[in-house]
């Protein structure tokens, strides 16, 4: 297990300075729950991606895989950096192709291309579903965040989100109150525990088909990512539930802006619902 090998790149963009770093094991034969968590402790970032290799391919060509996705404090279901990372390194290594993933949540496929002489990749959610927020869950997100429900926008009211991890989203009013982001991280760590939510997803519509957003994940013992794979794409099956939005559609996510670390996710909405959301992004590796 000392000799694993644990890779370093930041997702959702093409320089070291932005997109959200996240270890990847291209080859966890051998690791346990145990030696996984130790090993995404270590290495410290929001999230590392275990990879299973398959021994044979599936009857269409497309690699079968299992993978898993631990925080330093605790296995997450799925974890969408992470899943783009580990597509970029693998096709590094092994070429362009597709990935059929199996995660905790089922199964994402995810290919790699080459696009303008770069590799990106895009992986596709399982089947997402949106649920209401209980009115007291809210009040004590709001209080938690130090949000008032006044600083919501009325026009993309709180949902619990889903695309292989549960979202709660909330929309800002303003640019500037999503740009103050000082919350009680106990307070919305212990929320986010019993509700089941890996993220809070914050966002500000800055057009009809770009949104700036930031993501508090004390779930995962961090304060704040710089790119959310996951969320994106739940947010993704959030926003044909609360918007006329003519399907299907692209959308835009700026997220890690605020951090200093900006970041790019690009959300491809199909126009069934039963479909999984895809989100695209590259990545690079990181400076050992």
């Amino acid at each position: 297990m000392d000799e694993t090998t644990v890779l370093r790149y930041t997702a959702f963009s093409d320089s070291p300075t932005g997109g959200n770093p996240a270890g990847v094991v291209l080859d966890a034969e051998g690791l346990d729950e145990r030696a996984m968590l130790r090993l995404a402790a270590e290495v410290g970032y929001s999230e590392t991606a275990f990879l299973f290799p398959a021994r044979t391919a599936s009857t269409s060509g497309q690699l079968l895989a299992g993978i898993r996705y631990f925080s330093p404090r605790a296995e997450v279901p799925f974890c969408g950096h992470a899943t783009i990372a580990t597509a970029i390194a693998h096709a590094e290594r092994h070429g362009p192709g597709t990935l059929q993933l199996q995660t905790p949540s089922g199964t994402v496929e995810v290919t790699s291309r080459v696009e303008h002489g770069r590799l990106v990749a895009t992986l596709t959610s399982v089947p997402p579903h949106v649920s209401p927020v209980a009115e007291g869950d809210l009040a004590e997100a709001l209080a938690a965040l130090r949000w008032s429900y006044a600083d919501l926008d009325p026009s993309l009211p709180p949902r619990v989100a889903y695309a292989g991890a549960h979202h709660l989203v909330l929309a800002a009013r303003t640019r500037a109150r999503l740009a103050e982001l000082d919350y009680d991280f106990s307070r919305l760590q212990a929320l986010s525990a019993r509700c089941d939510w890996t993220t809070v997803q914050l966002i500000h519509r800055a057009a009809p088909d770009l949104f700036d957003a930031r993501d508090p994940f004390p779930a995962g013992g961090v304060y704040e990512d710089p790119a959310t794979g996951a969320a994106a794409a739940a947010f993704g099956a959030y926003l044909p539930t609360v918007t006329a939005l003519q399907l299907p559609a692209r959308l835009t996510i700026r997220q890690g802006e605020d951090m200093g670390r900006p970041s790019i996710l690009l959300v491809d909405i199909p126009a069934s619902s039963a479909q999984g959301v895809s989100v695209t992004g590259t990545a690079v590796p990181l400076p050992s």
